[in-house]
């Protein structure tokens, strides 16, 4: 693809104290390939949700040598209000818009690779898939753990395969009321549009997981929540994969309550973790690694946080709808089903 060909690209990247990770993200997307290597093809948006650490201070470091790249205040914090502004800010010029995770590094040809299936495809959106990395010794088994079935449940974009369309991915224009899960929320607003979403398996990104135990639970407890709005707003019966962690969490809490009858009673929650156990020890003879071990706990805590946040969610949710009724108004107000508008109202 010719410079001639590229349509202008405007990369937009939220951040919210993201000093460990900034500067190589952004480093590794301002060195995209020479069809973009002098910044007149593309703009790059760091939003910042109030960062009070070094992130700042790194972007204007960078911005001395690349001009194409601006630092704009977020108010509003959120992820998804962060993809909304850029796409009020962008360029007159642009007609593509790229979000980047700053917990990511970008191989050369990502943007010239994305921008080609996005056209060849004839797609709404392209999405890649998202390999997950570690650095520290427990990070490294959340990455083993994200990159199997054991933690991801055979998501699509979190391995590497053939190119196709998909029903979810990594997108931008949010509805601002999602605090989490606003990309599938978005994927299912591009459905109901009739646009189509293409996963480009020839290529991949690197993702950098939590670090601890303590942040990985709250990311996926927020996941749950976010993931069980989405269904209850949008009435979407949920995937197989998604119901097994609800599964599990419900199976492991019975099985404890009931104990004092037998102990039998136990032999659920001491299977799950003997098994979450067994994968990390594999994991970890196999990748020579002994800090793969915790892929196992690592992959219960993903579980059971994400359970917890759907479980909470639902009942408060619920809970809400059935106030709502007692007024006389809808539980669940029907959504404007527009890929454009960012900030439908639940």
């Amino acid at each position: 693809m010719n410079e001639q060909t590229l349509p202008f690209v405007t990369i937009v990247v939220p951040v919210l104290n993201e000093e460990r990770y900034i500067g190589a993200c952004l480093a590794s997307l301002l060195a995209q390939g020479a069809d973009w290597a002098d910044g007149t093809s593309f703009e790059l948006l760091v939003m910042d949700g109030g960062s009070t650490d070094r992130t700042e201070a790194i972007v204007a470091a960078l911005r001395q040598e690349h001009p194409g790249l601006a630092f704009v205040r977020n108010p509003s914090r959120l992820q998804s209000a962060a993809l909304n502004l850029a796409a009020r800010l962008a360029s007159p010029r642009a007609t593509v818009l790229l979000r980047a995770d700053a917990h990511a590094l970008y191989p050369p040809d990502f943007l010239a690779t994305c921008v080609g299936a996005l056209l060849a495809a004839g797609s709404s959106s392209v999405v890649v898939p998202m390999l997950t990395v570690g650095e520290t010794g427990f990070q490294r088994a959340v990455a083993a753990a994200q990159n199997s079935r054991l933690g991801n449940g055979g998501s699509a974009h979190r391995r590497m395969g053939s190119s196709g369309f998909v029903e979810h991915g990594h997108h931008a224009v949010y509805d601002e009321t999602f605090t989490h899960n606003e990309d599938a929320e978005y994927d299912h607003r591009v459905g109901l549009a009739g646009g189509r979403i293409w996963m480009c398996g020839e290529i991949a990104l690197k993702y950098f997981p939590r670090r601890d135990p303590w942040r990985l639970a709250k990311q996926y407890f927020n996941h749950g929540a976010g993931r069980a709005r989405t269904l209850l707003a949008h009435r979407i019966r949920p995937r197989l994969r998604q119901m097994l962690p609800l599964a599990i969490l419900i199976g492991c809490i019975g099985s404890l309550l009931l104990s004092p009858v037998h102990a039998a009673f136990l032999l659920i929650p001491v299977l799950y973790c003997l098994t979450g156990l067994a994968f990390g020890v594999i994991e970890a003879i196999r990748g020579g690694d002994a800090w793969l071990v915790a892929m196992g706990p690592a992959a219960m805590i993903m579980h059971l946080s994400w359970a917890t946040g759907f479980l909470s969610k639902c009942i408060a949710l619920i809970g809400k709808s059935t106030k709502r009724l007692n007024v006389g108004n809808v539980s669940f107000p029907k959504m404007q089903q527009s890929v454009e508008d960012g900030t439908t109202p639940v």
